[in-house]
């Protein structure tokens, strides 16, 4: 994630799911060096806005909120958090072949039925699609869309397809749709190539 002094944070969208893009939003190690990238509610709005869960008159206006609220902004994104954190739980333990916990799967399923209530079917195009209803004043309006997609990621029959990054530095989560589903890396531009320069470096050492 790069950042710019006075602007918004940038942030990578390599997960293939949205909800494994909002587990991302941590760097490093996750138990013993993590790098918190959502370090204020501006930045999950950053996030939200750049990963297209909020359009621009949508971050606008949480923005805006957010200054008229500021404790229930800190609440939310506390609880952002939290969710995150829940759902990088549930996940990885799919990925070891384990059963995700009982109180995780509780917590998704609290928030599920939380964003249930801000979901209404609407006209589009000749047919018909979910759409988001919103009064403007919810602060947790970025989490709606991350909460369905890690329920539907969990029910879709392919969520064997999700794997934690090979790469010794990096805990970060993704989808794998390769064709023989052997991928490794969260990013092979970033972990791939740094894995492959070290293995290099090895065998150039060992051969010294």
């Amino acid at each position: 994630m790069a950042q710019i002094a006075g602007r918004e944070p940038v942030y990578e969208f390599t997960g293939g799911q949205l909800c494994l893009d909002f587990t991302n939003t941590v760097g490093g190690l996750r138990r013993t060096q993590p790098e918190e990238r959502l370090n204020s509610y501006q930045d999950l709005i950053a996030w939200g806005r750049q990963g297209g869960v909020l359009t621009e008159q949508e971050a606008r206006e949480l923005r805006q909120l957010a200054v008229r609220r500021a404790a229930d902004a800190a609440a939310a994104l506390e609880a952002a958090r939290a969710l995150r954190e829940t759902i990088y739980r549930i996940f990885v333990n799919v990925s070891n072949g384990q059963i995700p916990e009982r109180a995780d799967l509780s917590a998704l399923n609290a928030a599920l039925c939380r964003e249930s209530s801000h979901v209404q079917v609407a006209v589009r195009s000749g047919g018909f699609a979910w759409e988001w209803c919103d009064d403007g004043k919810a602060l947790d309006r970025v989490l709606w869309p991350v909460v369905r997609s890690a329920a539907d990621l969990l029910v879709s029959g392919e969520v064997e397809r999700v794997r934690k990054c090979a790469a010794e530095d990096c805990d970060w989560l993704f989808f794998d749709v390769s064709r023989n589903n052997r991928r490794r890396w969260c990013d092979m531009k970033s972990c791939g190539n740094r894995a492959k320069a070290r293995r290099h470096y090895a065998r150039k050492k060992a051969g010294e």
